[in-house]
């Protein structure tokens, strides 16, 4: 078994200091790769460049591997932080199963993958900062405030540059399951479930695009923090070379947050779309709560998170079940809080609840066998958890859904959807091509397509 590893002694040297605001797509172009960047609605917003240490791991055990390495890494910090959202933090995700980075376009991100960024700018509510970390025995603190220096200088005076460049837009897409595999899959796992092997299974669904023009890759993430400010946007570059991959998203769910010893998480499940008059919005929100089909779905993954807390949990408490409005859907959304009876790594909730029903399936081992048999391609980081650590074993971490996997012409686009035994396989096709609409509109050209087939275009289209 490969174990977790850092690319550089656990030898942790950091300062920060407060800076003057740089605009962030100028501060995104001028800093080196690779680049992450975190935003939550809330949690300040991070860019990190570069990799003062990068975390692995694999298989299995990628969790605790992950949980080892940072604990290594951090235990030996010389850390001044300045003010607390500027402290060191790790960053990256994990594959949603093993073995499922090794097709396109994951090849490039290992099944677990954490980067202490060179260089943090962090955006918060008291200022602007900037920390500059170093590992290994060649860390000084004399060097690493050197560093700092250059680094200010190197944001200091950013020109905010010429407008926004546009979207690429989308010169051919491809999706990988045609709508009569897409029906015979959903029927098979309908099945599966009306006989009692199943309870839900959640199916998804990958489209491939040939872009236009490069990705503008602050640009995206500029025009998805501003569509999508109550949800969690990453973004996230396997590399150094300025040639490969980056995978990025907008997700309305929060798998868990840790701080101390409360916890906060959600139970998302059951969606229908925005109406385009608010009496419509309010008529389809109604309807989305008083829904048969909707409502188990979202109860199964209400119960199951409640379940999978109560073995850290002293007391569990989940607020009433809500409708959760988005630009381009709305779902149910029950937020759920817990007090941890002990002291623990957020790791070990992560753990503990991914995947949820919301994105995997019940039981769990048999809805994988299922997502495997059915999904012809593979979901990598898709579903999966992405997020932060600390040096307290505290942490933020969100399901990476309403995500894409971009290269400089290509991205490739994920989205899924929950079957139970009332599921209708056209019904759910249709639910998919709505969940693409948050990455598919920040890559088509022009105003986004208000309808929805307008929207979902393909080459091979059915």
């Amino acid at each position: 078994m490969e174990q977790a590893r850092s690319t550089s002694s656990p030898s942790l040297v950091s300062r920060t200091t407060e800076i003057d605001a740089p605009a962030f797509a100028a501060a995104f172009d001028a800093l080196p790769e690779p680049l992450t960047t975190w935003n939550a609605p809330d949690d300040a917003l991070v860019l990190g460049s570069g990799a003062a240490a990068t975390l692995t791991g694999h298989g299995p055990d990628r969790f605790a591997e992950i949980r080892t390495a940072a604990a290594d890494l951090f235990d030996s910090g010389d850390v001044h932080a300045g003010t607390e959202a500027a402290r060191p933090r790790v960053f990256g995700g994990f594959a949603f199963h093993e073995g499922s980075c090794d097709g396109d376009p994951w090849k490039p991100f290992p099944e677990a993958r954490f980067v202490l960024p060179r260089v943090q700018m962090t955006v918060a509510d008291n200022g602007v900062w900037l920390t500059v970390n170093a590992t290994g025995p060649d860390a000084s603190v004399n060097d690493v405030e050197r560093r700092l220096g250059v680094e200010v200088d190197r944001l200091s005076g950013l020109d905010a540059g010429t407008d926004r460049p546009p979207r690429p837009g989308i010169a051919a897409s491809h999706r990988t399951t045609s709508r009569e595999a897409w029906r015979s899959g959903v029927e098979a796992a309908v099945d599966r479930i009306r006989g009692g092997d199943l309870q839900k299974v959640v199916l998804a669904q990958a489209l491939d695009a040939e872009l236009s023009a490069p990705f503008p890759r602050a640009a995206t993430l500029e025009r998805l923090a501003e569509k999508y400010p109550d949800c969690h946007r990453y973004y996230f570059e396997p590399a150094s070379d300025g040639r490969g991959s980056a995978f990025f998203g907008a997700t309305p769910e929060r798998l868990v947050a840790l701080r101390g010893r409360t916890v906060e998480t959600d139970a998302l499940a059951g969606t229908t779309g925005r109406g385009e008059t608010p009496e419509e919005d309010e008529w389809l929100a109604r309807e989305l709560l008083d829904d048969a089909k909707n409502v188990h779905e979202h109860e199964l993954v209400a119960e199951t998170v409640r379940e999978q807390l109560e073995p850290f949990a002293a007391s569990i408490s989940a607020d009433d079940r809500r409708v959760r409005r988005l630009a381009t859907v709305q779902h149910l959304h029950t937020p759920i809080t817990a007090e941890l009876d002990d002291d623990r790594h957020v790791l070990e909730l992560v753990e503990a609840l991914h995947p949820t029903p919301a994105v995997g399936g019940l039981p769990p081992d048999r809805a994988l066998d299922t997502i495997r048999e059915a999904e012809p391609f593979d979901r990598g980081w898709y579903a999966a958890p992405v997020g932060w650590i600390d040096a307290a074993g505290n942490g933020a971490f969100a399901v990476a859904i309403r995500s894409a996997v971009a290269r400089p012409r290509r991205a490739t686009l994920f989205a899924g959807v929950g079957l139970v035994a009332d599921s209708d396989p056209d019904r759910e096709w249709d639910e998919v091509q709505l969940k693409y609409r948050p990455i598919l509109d920040e890559l088509e050209d022009g105003p986004a397509d208000s309808d929805e087939e307008a929207g979902t275009r393909t080459a091979d289209e059915d």
